[in-house]
């Protein structure tokens, strides 16, 4: 789906349209966790339009344009602009500890535990996240778009597609929190009732399944209360689609008791109708699920 600055026109919020402006590459450079975070703080007047360096000069000027502001030389405390890099893994010194996979907000990078890992170039942002957590400092930002920069290098594009995936991933992290959620959740209860089954002969085994018993039902507890403390992170702004999937899995997470029923009117709540549908990236199943732990 393509989110150009004049498809999130008409009753788009001023968040949505400054979000549909950034290159979406997640970088963080801003100070703010993702393009989605900034553009809001844009909108509420809480962040400067120059703190985006791969949107550089230009995005600038189209951010300060929408904001009615003149525009500033981007503020070097943020980065500079400069041409586009493509994260490169040296496969001899991989050790595949799955750090850079779990660091990539579009899941561009491919591999599995104890495996080595690989970048897909066409899908990597540049947003160099993957190097620093490198152990072994494999991992090289290599430049591909010569003397271009800033929008000159990244197309509107190639950043609704770097969106798509975006979301994509937002959505696999809450499926795969929900079903390591349910898969303790039944190794618990199963664990429950194999206790309750056995016969105790004596008062010191009776004692020994009581004290079993009573630490098995309190991780239960603890496991639903940690659930229902901390809800899903970036599930806000979503698709109607992504939102019924979110829902969903919020559901069957309740009905294992592993979080509070959830609120009648935070299921109402309206939600951004210019995102994608949240259908899963081409590229999701090619990863080994070891590499999401």
């Amino acid at each position: 789906m393509i989110r150009s600055p004049s498809s999130v026109a008409g009753t788009a919020s001023l968040a949505d349209r400054l979000e549909a402006l950034l290159p979406q590459t997640q970088c963080t450079k801003c100070g703010f966790d993702g393009c989605r975070p900034y553009a809001e703080a844009m909108a509420a007047g809480q962040a400067a339009s120059n703190r985006c360096p791969p949107g550089g000069a230009e995005g600038i000027v189209r951010l300060s344009a929408m904001l009615g502001v003149a525009p500033q030389p981007l503020d070097p405390e943020h980065g500079v602009e400069q041409a586009r890099a493509v994260a490169r893994i040296d496969e001899s010194l991989c050790i595949g500890c799955t750090l850079c996979i779990q660091a990539c907000p579009v899941d561009a990078i491919v591999g599995a535990a104890k495996q080595m890992h690989t970048v897909l170039p066409d899908w990597c942002t540049g947003c160099d996240l993957c190097v620093a957590p490198c152990p072994v400092d494999c991992i090289a930002m290599i430049p591909v778009t010569g003397a271009n920069t800033g929008w000159a290098a990244w197309s509107q594009e190639q950043a609704d597609a770097a969106h798509g995936r975006y979301q994509s991933r937002k959505i696999r992290l809450v499926r795969e929190r929900e079903e390591n959620d349910a898969r303790l959740a039944a190794k618990a209860a199963a664990k429950l009732e194999a206790l309750q089954a056995e016969a105790a002969a004596s008062d010191a085994e009776q004692a020994a399944q009581a004290r079993k018993k009573a630490i098995i039902q309190a991780a239960i507890e603890r496991a639903r209360q940690k659930a229902a403390a901390v809800p899903p992170r970036n599930t806000d702004n979503v698709s109607p689609g992504v939102q019924a999937q979110i829902d969903a899995a919020e559901a069957r997470r309740a009905k294992l008791g592993l979080t509070d029923q959830p609120d009648p009117q935070s299921q109402n709540k309206p939600h951004n109708q210019n995102n994608p549908d949240g259908s899963a990236g081409p590229g999701e199943n090619s990863k080994n699920d070891d590499s999401r732990s």
